[in-house]
């Protein structure tokens, strides 16, 4: 009785087993015939467009080509539709986009340039020889005529960005490490060349005073665009880690540029202003205040909007960034309030961005993509600015020795304040000549000063003219020249160490 029951259960358990394996053996049967009729249909599917390679329409690179043509002429058919007869040739949107493609085709071939044993020279050399061919060419500077509102605004546009790109790129803690050397290698230095370039041009030049210290603080700036990028790679290959010689440069060089952005806007407001010398200063501290104080509270405003629970944060605080400190220059230029909408920007990044730890570095990338837009019109429109017609027959040999002078200082100067850092001898040299590359605020500045008498005191233009050509000579002479001594001395005159066995400090970013 007991064992005739689970006998039964077996029994029963194999009947009801019996039917279940069946199923699964019959699934497995057809799931195998099905997947080999997907392999078969795979197969031949693959091998159809093998069949038809060679036939219409046409694929790979030439239909890239036809695609990105179609693309840009709608592009402008599109704006035609919008702007009217501005598109066309002699209007400013015809001349913006010549200015621009032309500028960018001459980056990229001085990208394909590679000469043996010699590093690469820097794309924004190509983008000014670009512009400076159309001005002096008079078959194209007859098709590219842009107007001095549209070119003032794009030039104060670019100079938000390098001030946004220099407030997010600021580091507390590397700024708190090194803060000794870093505020002497970016103070002193700026400061020297600003009262050289003075003098030299008070006296070699007949430039005013005021004048002379305007043309100081163009010259003063070094440029994070060709300095950045070259420390980037020296790091990465473990040059000069040891020290924190590259991540000491990089921070340096932001706080040298806001020191020479903020000079400048002070000169500019004495030199185009009217009164007493007092009364002129004390505006200037007044304007300084006010954009300290707006860009304060600004940038504790972007630390909590939008919040972290927002989608697509790193965008939405680029765009709220972007749209607050293109209003602060534009709005203070209006207003008449000159240099507070640069601190104002200065101070909105900095405040915002300590609070956003690693969301910063998001956010700096969308800053750059934005970049990567305006630097081709930006050193476009300088080198359009530069007429070699207009220029006299001494003129460029007194301007290439007043800035050759004023640099002997900063290198100079650079070396005597680096002794007293634990640097040794080759350390120095190299930070010293690493200290000499200047490109995106003289492209900049150099313009806005010619723009402002222009159209405010047409007396001034020919001191104006000259800071141009001066900034032009600067950026022809020493970008490349930078470029080539930082990457060839570097490796000769720094300390390798394995990058493996020494954590990077820097942010890793592509740089102008």
């Amino acid at each position: 009785m007991y064992t005739t029951e689970p006998e039964n259960e077996y029994s029963e358990d194999k009947n009801i087993q019996s039917p279940i394996t069946s199923m699964i053996l019959s699934y497995s049967n057809t799931s195998k015939q099905e997947e080999t009729k997907k392999i078969v249909f795979s197969n031949t599917e693959e091998t159809k467009p093998q069949m038809k390679k060679g036939a219409c329409p046409p694929r790979g690179t030439l239909n890239r080509y036809i695609t990105n043509g179609v693309l840009h002429v709608m592009l402008w058919c599109a704006m035609w539709s919008v702007s009217g007869p501005h598109i066309f040739f002699g209007g400013n949107l015809s001349g913006l986009l010549i200015t621009f493609y032309s500028s960018k085709m001459g980056g990229k071939l001085l990208e394909l340039i590679r000469i043996p044993s010699v590093p690469q020279l820097p794309p924004l050399l190509g983008m000014l020889l670009a512009g400076f061919t159309i001005r002096n060419v008079p078959l194209l500077s007859k098709f590219v005529q842009i107007s001095n509102k549209w070119s003032s605004t794009l030039r104060n546009s670019a100079l938000t960005l390098i001030l946004v790109k220099a407030g997010l790129g600021l580091d507390p803690q590397a700024l708190q490490r090194l803060r000794n050397v870093c505020l002497r290698l970016s103070v002193g230095p700026c400061l020297m060349e600003a009262c050289s370039a003075a003098v030299i041009s008070h006296f070699l030049m007949n430039f005013p005073w005021q004048w002379g210290f305007l043309l100081g603080f163009v010259l003063g700036a070094v440029s994070p665009a060709v300095v950045v990028p070259s420390m980037l790679l020296l790091q990465e290959n473990g040059y000069g880690v040891e020290k924190g010689i590259p991540t000491l440069l990089v921070a340096a060089s932001s706080l040298d540029d806001i020191l020479a952005i903020t000079g400048f806007g002070t000169c500019m407001s004495i030199v185009f202003s009217t009164g007493d010398i007092l009364n002129n200063i004390a505006t200037s501290f007044r304007n300084i205040l006010i954009g300290v104080l707006v860009g304060t509270i600004l940038g504790f405003f972007v630390r909590y909007f939008p919040s972290e629970d927002q989608t697509n944060l790193p965008l939405k605080r680029a765009a709220l960034i972007l749209s607050m400190c293109i209003t602060a220059v534009l709005g203070s230029i209006h207003l008449g309030i000159h240099g507070a909408g640069g601190l104002c920007t200065l101070m909105l990044t900095v405040v915002g961005g300590m609070k956003w730890s690693n969301g910063k570095i998001r956010v700096q990338k969308i800053i750059t993509t934005a970049w990567d837009v305006f630097q081709p019109l930006l050193f476009g429109l300088v080198g359009l600015e530069v007429s070699v017609a207009s220029l006299k027959s001494n003129a460029i040999g007194i301007c290439v020795a007043t800035m050759s002078l004023a640099l002997l200082v900063r290198i100079t100067s650079t070396f005597a304040l680096m002794s007293f850092a634990s640097f040794n001898v080759k350390e120095k040299i190299f930070i010293a000549l690493s200290w000499m590359p200047k490109a995106t605020v003289q492209a900049v500045l150099g313009p806005l000063a010619l723009e402002t008498a222009r159209t405010s005191a047409p007396s001034l233009e020919a001191y104006s003219k000259d800071v141009m050509t001066i900034a032009f000579l600067a950026i022809l002479i020493t970008a490349p020249n930078g470029a080539l001594i930082i990457d060839i001395l570097g490796p000769k005159l720094l300390k390798r160490h394995d990058p493996n066995k020494i954590k990077l400090e820097l942010t890793r970013l592509e740089h102008p």
